[in-house]
């Protein structure tokens, strides 16, 4: 990807479709972001917030102002296990803070993958975008972005995780394939996913 400049009950979603199918959901709820490494979540988002004048987050930038640590250092100092009990800490609070209006989210790669989470956003009925792309444009996009990523070892490794929790993904409402495409093509195709801009025939395939 280039750069010019929900549900009340825990049941399993039906596999992520383009966005080009069926009716649109509805309107004005919460976009939370999901997605693996290098899939664009954060820079897509803020696009998008600015795109439909709502709010951005970043779970990620929460874990990293409630902690004062950054995402190596924690899963340096207490391991992966700690790590994803203060995610979904930081997450609840971050449900709560929804309640003031529209919001857009990027969450981090294995957010969604924990089934404690992803209840959370069943439960509370927002909208779940995966944004995707084939698995070398990710690592590509991984090995020249800074930080390293603390889950980003080796290409093996990389290939493993991402194709254990794509099958997660799936279970999104949408799908967008990323790959080749701007970051305003990326927002404008989430946008018409949540039925808020346009004719969502021209959403993107995956």
């Amino acid at each position: 990807m280039t750069n010019p400049r929900s549900r009340s009950r825990t049941s399993p979603r039906r596999p992520a479709k383009s966005a080009s199918a069926d009716a649109p959901l509805p309107a004005r709820r919460p976009i939370f972001l999901v997605g693996f490494m290098g899939a664009g979540k954060t820079v897509v988002g803020r696009a998008l917030a600015g795109r439909l004048g709502w709010r951005f987050l970043d779970l990620d930038d929460a874990i990293v102002e409630r902690e004062g640590r950054s995402i190596a250092q924690i899963f340096s100092d207490d391991g992966e296990t700690a790590f994803r009990q203060i995610e979904t800490e930081v997450l609840s609070e971050v449900m709560r803070q929804l309640r003031g209006g529209p919001a857009v989210i990027a969450v981090g790669g294995g957010a969604f993958v924990q089934q404690r989470n992803a209840t959370l956003l069943r439960r509370a009925r927002v909208h779940v975008i995966f944004l995707d792309a084939p698995v070398d444009e990710l690592m590509m996009r991984c090995r020249t972005a800074a930080p390293v990523r603390p889950l980003f070892q080796d290409e093996n490794q990389f290939r493993q995780l991402y194709e254990q929790r794509r099958k997660r993904y799936m279970e999104a409402d949408a799908c967008i394939n990323t790959a080749s495409r701007t970051v305003d093509e990326v927002a404008h195709a989430v946008s018409l996913a949540v039925g808020l801009e346009g004719d969502r025939k021209s959403a993107v395939e995956v």
